[in-house]
């Protein structure tokens, strides 16, 4: 292929052109985004039973449910909640990779088995099967300067005129609206239900059995009498759209013609339905709602169609309402992105200068730098190709590869210039004469590599998502950067490069580096040759340091994903129990007042009565925005530490302020997400203790910060019990008793309503001064089966029938798996990793809580597990890939174990570097290993190919391999500083990159102690590539037809001749004869102890002559091959001893 290309350059450029322009399209058309979608597919069913308890819901909602979660396909776990509203919660995971749409299928299939076992106001509420995004794009929210509009009215233009709009932006996967639209509230007023003889159960069939839609048909409509010569549509009246009608609902007309009104016993009013809960911004009223991204699509163009959008809607506002965006993800995507960009340009002007430094010639400085976008490009077009996306992990990857797609261009420039310089060759028969030298090793070195990264793509779970995105970038990277180094890069050696004079007459700059260069390569030079003759000492010190190496690899911390600066807090508010929405927002004023005084605060966004710990008017949480990257010197992990000691002095709630998590869909918070599970069946009260004494526990270890349940206090409850016998001889039925309370307490949903154009609820209940205490019993009543002369029943009190008593009870109820559980989260303490964490909560709960308690991981916990459990055998098998791949390559075992040996020194540089910066064995960290592994085995290659060589040519194999590292060092110490300069702008980089940085350093690291374990490659190469000589056919293959007597070569006392004679073959006769002498003459390569070895007829005159004659001018007849005794230092015996090895060598090898 390459001499195809030397004689085409200009198809060779079509090519680079065509790969370059689609490359240039493909990242049109790719998505952006931070990370991918690694999160594993989650499905959430939501049911709602007005009016119900925790214990209730859970009984009579929950567990029917998860009953019949059975026989899915991928599930991985699923927990629930139960909340003391009615509302039950199941969130249901599988394993990564599963079809969401398949996934939400079959859980619908299972909810619509569960569905007829569930009560009736359950079904008419609705059971709601979705999939779970995986986090929010963006916030938007409406704020209002006009007092006259406040939270109600913002929620209600949202959901009128807002959300549809945005719908159907293109790339927005679905709306959250916080809060809720208008609805027709209907607030009864208990004492005039009773003066006027009328229970709530009836005043609900009134409502719905007049705000009805009817179809009334058609006047005229066919078939029709002959003389019908028109036709019309019938319009009846349809649902109510306003409170005045509403009002006049009949619920009852007397024979006297008096009638009672809807006006007469309740309070009708067109008002907001979401009364649970609050939401300001810096203080202002304000309503918002969150946008979630559709898989694969462009962040930061999906962000700004919804800006634009909103700027459009922005006039038909009322006036004094503005919209804003309290949260926006896609300013990190696009600093992040353009950080990675920025490092990509500054990482090819430092590679551009150390080729320009190491080559010494423009031109052949521009080849390699030419590559770099062609391959990149090539490389996008790959992505879009097998459906990445443009994030953080495939620019990573981009960084990485460009010191290493112009690795296989510099070794091939390099040895062209060497090439020209020594033998005077033209640079097309020059490029020729090296590409027959190096192209082995390039497409090794591009098996290599690619061979390292694939298998850890491999990985399940969603650190196997993470490493896919890096390795198969990475990959693709280096299968264009071989095509291309096999095919453009000679054609522009051949067509680019001239013949230059020596480096030293360059200038002064070039002059001080090859001054210097040549010093290194003295010294270096001296070392290798001092290390091969002491080859035990010197494989005791490398064994030493593999030894070290693998025990500070184990004692490292382990992690998943490490916490990033994303421009955003999370602050959790929590009152005791039974506290109003009144104390929660003075709460959150003393946070704000607060949070306002410390650097890096831009504002904050509060959502009191909801949190991601459960619902409540008692609990709360608020966004906490920072100013830009730029504008602030504190990082979000500084803000969060200083913040939270604000708050200590805040007495009248729990608060913690922490980081958002790293990866949407990985959990809520940052830190490890622990169930304690009741797998004994001891009960919730055994349970409690239980979690106390883990809490307890957890608060001693130092490792451990922060662990707290993520469920609310048990909270004050007011329990009813009906007498029955009381209730029975009354005439009433235990049903129709709680069914007038639930009336009463709980907001029934009636039916709909029409106002501008939307369908909106109707709802009812007790009017708020009926719902203070068990007091309000006393107000509530309903119908006996007697009635008084005008045919009104006899109103029968509650408080007759139905008793009440304080409790305290949990608010929410979790299960997880199927058992009950609370969930438990928390951090590492500053200095220790998640996985130390996790390992301190596992501790705890196997020695100090009682049998029957056992504990799961969820979340980002959960998939760290995953990824440490196949870390070992992902090494493993990547290194066992490229041992395999080597052995094919070079049809030898012992070569590759040559090259991988050096591993361990790489890894060694990693792992000290990154203790010493207290970094953990991280996803990054992993990252960065699989790298130097791979960079390792490359410049491994690059000298044991060429050792091989040298061995082949007929140098002792000490000699060999001095020689292929002297000739080896200036490529290999190019590649790497290249592959050094290449990521040291992402490595000292801050702010949005800095978890890139620190994989990034690790690279580094590992590559510098790669290079200088160049010496110790050296040493393995002389090891292991003695038996290599006859392995690699150096006998050649057509000697073994070669019949002859030993008594023919022997020519004189103390001279072994191989001669001329037709029955021997010529590409045996010189450097065959040779090198089998050489190899049984002194196989440990030292000074041949008297005798020399090179061609008879070059050395008659000449016995002190030890280089081997291996040039032969082509077409000339073969020139003999002799062993000569000098005499001096070898006596007779020892001398026929060794002519007898040899020709008994010779025989065996010829036949």
């Amino acid at each position: 292929m390459s001499r195809y290309f030397i004689e085409h350059p200009v198809f060779a450029w079509v090519i680079a052109i065509l790969i370059a322009i689609a490359g240039g399209l493909a990242i049109r058309s790719l998505g952006i985004e931070s990370y991918p979608n690694i999160a594993p597919t989650q499905v959430g069913v939501n049911a709602f039973y007005p009016g119900a308890s925790a214990e209730t819901t859970e009984r009579a909602v929950t567990q029917i449910i998860e009953q019949q979660l059975t026989g899915i396909d991928n599930l991985d776990y699923f927990s629930s909640s139960s909340g003391s509203n009615g509302g039950s919660s199941i969130n249901i995971t599988f394993k990564p990779g599963t079809d969401p749409d398949i996934a939400q299928m079959q859980v619908q299939n299972k909810v619509s088995q569960a569905t007829p076992r569930l009560p009736t106001d359950v079904v008419q509420q609705g059971v709601t099967v979705a999939k779970a995004n995986s986090g929010f794009l963006l916030v938007v929210a409406l704020k209002s300067s006009n007092p006259a509009i406040g939270k109600d009215e913002l929620s209600d233009l949202l959901a009128s005129r807002v959300l549809d709009q945005i719908a159907r932006v293109p790339g927005v996967g679905s709306t959250q609206l916080f809060g809720g639209e208008y609805a027709m509230n209907i607030w009864l007023n208990p004492d005039k239900l009773r003066a006027y003889g009328l229970s709530a159960s009836q005043v609900l069939a009134a409502v719905r059995g007049q705000n009805v839609q009817f179809s009334a048909g058609q006047v005229g409509g066919e078939p029709s009498p002959d003389t019908q010569m028109f036709t019309a549509t019938v319009s009846a009246e349809g649902r109510f759209s306003t409170p005045q009608e509403f009002e006049n609902i009949l619920l009852r007309t007397n024979a006297d013609g008096a009638a009672v009104r809807l006006k007469d016993v309740a309070r009708v009013e067109l008002g907001g339905s979401a009364h649970g809960f609050d939401l300001k911004w810096s203080g202002q009223p304000a309503a918002g709602f969150a946008v979630q991204l559709a898989p694969g699509a462009n962040a930061l163009a999906v962000a700004a169609a919804v800006k634009t959008r909103m700027d459009q809607l922005a006039p038909s506002f009322p006036e004094g309402v503005q919209w804003f965006s309290p949260y926006d993800s896609s300013d990190f995507v696009r600093l992040s992105v353009e950080e990675v960009v920025k490092t990509l340009a500054e990482a090819v002007v430092l590679v551009f200068l150390v080729m320009l430094l190491f080559l010494q010639n423009i031109r052949a400085t521009l080849i390699p730098t030419l590559v770099i976008p062609v391959a990149l490009l090539g490389t996008f077009l790959g992505m879009y190709v097998i459906g990445f996306t443009i994030n953080q992990l495939s620019l990573f990857g981009m960084v990485l590869a460009i010191g290493i797609v112009v690795d296989d261009a510099i070794v091939v420039i390099e040895n062209v210039e060497r090439i020209m310089t020594e033998e005077g060759l033209s640079p097309k028969e020059a490029t020729r004469k090296a590409m027959h030298q190096i192209s082995g090793a390039v497409i090794a070195i591009t098996i290599v590599l690619a061979a390292v990264f694939v298998p850890s793509a491999l990985q399940a779970g969603s650190a196997g998502a993470v490493y896919k995105q890096f390795a198969l970038t990475i990959a693709m990277a280096m299968l264009f950067s071989a095509f291309l180094a096999l095919g453009f890069t000679p054609a522009l050696c051949a067509n680019l490069l001239k013949p230059t004079a020596h480096h030293d007459s360059r200038n002064p700059v070039f002059r001080a580096f090859n001054r210097v260069y040549d010093r290194i390569s003295k010294t270096y030079v001296g070392h290798i040759a001092g290390v091969v003759r002491h080859t035990p000492r010197w494989m005791a010190v490398f064994a030493a340091l593999a030894l070290v190496c693998g025990f500070l690899f184990w004692k490292m911390p382990g992690s998943f994903l490490p916490e990033e600066d994303q421009g955003y807090a999370l602050a959790i508010v929590q009152l005791p129990p039974g506290a109003t929405l009144r104390r929660t927002n003075a709460v959150f004023e003393q946070v704000r007042g607060a949070i306002e005084k410390q650097d890096g605060y831009e504002g904050m966004m509060q959502v009191a009565g909801f949190s991601f710990v459960g619902q409540g008017e008692n609990v709360g949480m608020a966004f906490i925005k920072l100013k830009p990257w730029k504008d602030r010197k504190v990082t979000a992990s500084e803000f969060i530490q200083k913040a939270n000691m604000a708050l200590f002095g805040i007495r009248d709630a729990q608060i913690f302020v922490i980081n958002l998590p790293t990866v949407n869909g990985l959990g809520q918070f940052g830190g490890f997400d622990m169930y304690l599970q009741d797998r004994g069946g001891a009960g919730r009260d055994a349970l409690s203790q239980a979690m106390g004494t883990l809490l307890g526990k957890a608060a001693q270890d130092k490792s451990l910060m922060g662990v707290r349940p993520n469920s609310l206090a048990p909270s004050p409850q007011l329990e009813l019990d009906v007498d029955r016998v009381q209730a029975q001889s009354m005439g009433l039925s235990v049903g129709d008793i709680y069914s007038a309370i639930q009336l009463m307490l709980a907001p029934v949903y009636v039916n709909d309503f029409v106002q501008g154009g939307r369908v909106k609820r109707v709802t009812m209940q007790a009017d708020a001064a009926y719902r203070t205490g068990p007091e309000s019993l006393d107000h509530f009543y309903t119908p006996s089966q007697a009635t008084d002369a005008d045919g009104v029943p006899a109103m029968i009190p509650l408080s007759n029938v139905v008793h009440s008593q304080w409790t305290v009870a949990e608010p929410t109820l979790t299960r997880y798996n199927g058992f009950a559980a609370v969930e438990v989260v928390g951090q590492q303490a500053p200095g220790y990793s998640s996985g130390q964490a996790m390992d301190a909560m596992q501790k705890i709960v196997d020695k100090d809580l009682p049998p029957g308690f056992g504990y799961d991981w969820a979340g980002q916990s959960h998939q760290e597990l995953l990824s440490a459990g196949q870390t070992t055998l992902l090494m493993v098998l990547s290194i066992v890939v490229v041992f395999l791949c080597l052995a094919a390559l070079y049809e030898s075992w012992s070569v590759p174990v040559s090259v991988l040996l050096v591993v361990p020194i790489g890894i060694l540089g990693a792992v000290l570097l990154s203790m010493l910066r207290g970094l953990p064995n991280d996803i990054y960290f992993k990252i960065g290993l699989i790298t130097v592994i791979g960079l390792a085995a490359k410049n491994a290659i690059l000298i044991v190919e060429f050792a091989i060589q040298e061995r082949n040519a007929g140098k002792p194999l000490a000699q060999a391999v001095v020689e292929a590292a002297k000739l080896r060092l200036r490529p290999i110490l190019m590649t790497s500083l290249a592959f050094i300069m290449g990521v040291t702008p992402l490595a000292i980089s801050s702010g949005v990159t800095n978890a890139l940085a620190n994989a990034a350093t690790l690279s580094v690291s590992g590559t510098g102690v790669v290079s200088l374990g160049g010496g110790i490659n050296d040493l393995i190469a002389s090891l292991i590539l003695g038996g290599v000589t006859q392995a690699n056919g150096t006998y050649g293959s057509s000697a073994s037809s070669a019949t002859f007597k030993l008594d023919q070569w022997f020519s004189g006392t103390g001279i072994l001749t191989v001669g001329a004679a037709p029955s021997i073959p010529g590409d045996f006769n010189n450097d065959g004869m040779v090198n089998s002498a050489r190899q049984l003459a002194d196989p440990d390569g030292g000074d041949l102890a008297g005798v020399v070895i090179a061609d008879h007829a070059e050395v008659m005159g000449h016995y002190d002559r030890i280089d081997p004659f291996v040039a032969q001018s082509e077409g000339a007849e073969p020139l003999n091959a002799g062993l000569f005794h000098s005499g001096s230092r070898f006596g007779d015996d020892q001398f026929f001893a060794l002519y007898r090895r040899v020709a008994g060598e010779i025989a065996a090898a010829v036949g």
